[in-house]
């Protein structure tokens, strides 16, 4: 299992990359929650995301092993950072999307000078065929959250909120695959375990949800089906999960809508744009009652990468 040792050395590899992203506050947002609310802004980090942590931590270490050649899997965010980390250290890259992946990050890939090639619509298809192609070009396949290396990297984005917000007491990650909010978990709960984590998924993309109720990881169908596209794996890591299970305070569900409208409100009031899987954190903040009152609350937005042709749609709450 990670411990806070490597959070602590993937922070100081991947420093001369990945930016200490700021923390925004909002007046009208902690009025609203009735607490002091906080938004990690990994939407302004490099390539966009929170991603570029710990795939920069694993290219570079398999550089060091000797990989002229990378592939990965990813509906968009974690093929940005494994393209451009790539691109910085001259390894040729090819990154394997979803047939309905964002056009703006496609575009980002290829701008970081990484080949595409698009296969099926979920985690349980790309990665396969990503992993097969390591294999024929003898490269080095770079997981999108279930590795030690990814892990950790992106631990580090626990170590600053715990540096940029005094005394803080409850933490929102977003939970995908689990490699955010595992390496969240490890920093903050080894470092400061009295601060409590939540973990948030769609309802339409509730793997994690299934997984712990039933003690172990399990798949979920139709998780395809969320407009919040970086959390539409299929089931947690093998690594990750028992990190869940052994940190996480909680795991709450948001709707549609929800995500809906916290793209809007972050948009009107804190004139930010961020993905729908940020949101998600917005969204239990605003609509769920889970005793935050007084509290300082940091809200992980993970990514803002957007495409603007798709922005009217993802803010067109149904009934308004």
């Amino acid at each position: 299992m990670v411990q806070l040792e490597d959070v602590l050395r993937a922070r100081g590899r991947i420093v001369d990359t990945v930016k200490t992203t700021p923390i925004l506050k909002s007046r009208q947002l902690s009025e609203k929650v009735g607490a002091q609310v906080f938004i990690k802004s990994e939407h302004l980090q490099t390539t966009g995301s929170f991603k570029i942590r710990g795939a920069t931590n694993r290219v570079i270490q398999a550089k060091e092993e000797g990989a002229k050649f990378v592939t990965a899997a990813s509906s968009g965010n974690h093929g940005q950072a494994v393209a451009y980390i790539a691109n910085q250290l001259e390894i040729p890259a090819t990154i394997v999307v979803p047939t309905d992946a964002s056009e703006s990050k496609v575009s980002a890939i290829k701008q970081y000078n990484g080949s595409i090639e698009y296969c099926g619509t979920t985690s349980a298809e790309r990665i396969p065929r990503a992993k097969e192609l390591a294999t024929e070009l003898d490269g080095v396949f770079i997981p999108p959250y279930d590795h030690p290396d990814i892990i950790a990297g992106q631990g580090t984005v626990g170590l600053e909120i715990l540096e940029q917000v005094e005394e803080v007491d409850t933490v929102i990650v977003p939970v995908g695959g689990g490699g955010l909010s595992s390496g969240v978990l490890t920093a903050i709960k080894e470092k400061k375990p009295s601060v409590r984590v939540i973990g948030v998924e769609p309802e339409l993309g509730n793997d994690t949800q299934v997984s712990l109720e039933k003690g172990v990881v399990t798949p979920a169908d139709g998780t395809d089906q969320t407009i919040a596209d970086g959390l539409r794996t299929t089931q947690p890591g093998d690594l990750t999960f028992p990190i869940l299970q052994k940190y996480l305070d909680d795991l709450v569900l948001v709707s549609e809508e929800e995500i809906r409208y916290a793209i809007r409100f972050v948009m009107e009031r804190i004139k930010q744009i961020i993905e729908p899987s940020s949101a998600t954190t917005v969204a239990v903040a605003l609509y769920r009652d889970l005793g935050l009152q007084k509290d300082k609350v940091v809200c992980i937005s993970s990514g803002g990468n957007v495409d603007l042709n798709k922005l009217s749609d993802l803010i067109n709450v149904v009934g308004e």
